[in-house]
């Protein structure tokens, strides 16, 4: 990263990976019957959540540097299944319901980097090199520009300092490269651990807040494992502490990787997958008009989330799923 272009360039990239969690997710999640799966879908929703988290940060950290965030575009929904953006080509992001084979999607996608793995500005295989290149790449700028030409944008378009009540952590506004450097450190943490011998994150556990709250790759292996971690516990030793119940019937037969393509048009089921891809679009829409300039548009987003639950568990009860197939904008209904 030689110029703020190419810092630029790397921030965008860095919105379209961590866009590209929430899909999977969100199929998880959507697919759990919270009554027969509340941990699980406490687990799915809160890592959720804090992605959501993670997209604000990126779009603050492009932002704070003179870049313009874009969301509603089609490089963010590449069709399925589709390889990690600018990552580990082995790493396919697929949809499907909430299950082993899910879980262990999630896992590579949060793998943590091992302590001598080098910063990666593209083709990386963890997450955590990626965001290492990125904050090398600011540091590196700032030394040979000064942080006043770095971060050269307009203060009015960052999100202000908010947190979600089902996520850890918070989203922080970025104006010079210690604010840059602590939401760089938000993410990682929050992803991997806050070190790399650690499975904690560095927050308290949102729904039990008497315990410390662990990194998305040690939520999931808990998940995995069925047990929570608790003191003591370490990567290598896995979680020992209470069970976690996981109830693996308890989930809605969510078609693999569906396509509008796969029923007739008119079909009842194409229509409503087409009325979800019209929903998330929108929602694409929202988050980019908030990120370039209309954060009290943020609200808006909430009710287009609610439709896009509805829609989600129809189709999938119908045993489809969602599509997440990218809408031209003047193909919109």
């Amino acid at each position: 990263m030689d110029t703020l272009d190419d810092l630029r360039r790397h921030l965008q990239w860095a919105i379209e990976l961590e866009h590209a969690t929430i899909p999977p997710y969100l199929c998880a999640l959507y697919s759990l019957d919270p009554g027969r799966n509340a941990e699980a879908a406490q687990v799915v929703g809160g890592v959720f959540a804090e992605e959501m988290l993670h997209l604000a940060l990126a779009a603050n950290l492009l932002n704070a540097v003179g870049g313009e965030p874009k969301l509603d575009t089609p490089e963010l929904l590449p069709p399925y299944p589709h390889p990690l953006p600018h990552g580990d080509k082995s790493v396919h992001v697929h949809l499907a319901p909430f299950g082993p084979d899910a879980l262990e999607l999630f896992l590579r996608i949060e793998q943590p980097a091992s302590a001598d793995a080098p910063a990666e500005t593209d083709g990386y295989e963890t997450i955590g090199q990626f965001y290492a290149a990125i904050e090398a790449g600011i540091r590196a700028l700032c030394e040979e520009l000064g942080e006043e030409q770095v971060f050269c944008g307009d203060p009015e378009r960052q999100i202000g300092e908010f947190h979600l009540r089902t996520a850890g952590g918070s989203v922080l506004p970025v104006h010079d490269l210690k604010s840059a450097l602590a939401a760089l450190g938000e993410i990682v943490e929050q992803g991997e651990g806050a070190a790399r011998t650690d499975v904690w994150d560095g927050d308290r556990d949102v729904f039990h807040p008497d315990r410390e709250e662990v990194a998305h790759y040690y939520r999931f292996q808990e998940l995995k494992h069925g047990r929570r971690y608790q003191t003591g516990d370490t990567p290598q030793s896995g979680p020992t502490g209470e069970p976690i119940v996981v109830d693996y019937d308890g989930v809605l037969p969510m078609r693999p990787n569906p396509r509008t393509a796969d029923h007739p048009e008119g079909s009842e089921i194409r229509v409503a997958q087409e009325q979800f891809n019209n929903a998330y679009c929108l929602l694409l829409y929202q988050l980019e008009e908030v990120f370039n300039g209309n954060p009290a548009q943020l609200g808006a987003t909430v009710g287009t989330m609610y439709q896009l639950k509805g829609l989600a568990q129809g189709l999938m009860k119908a045993g489809a799923g969602p599509t997440f197939e990218y809408v031209p904008v003047d193909e919109r209904s």
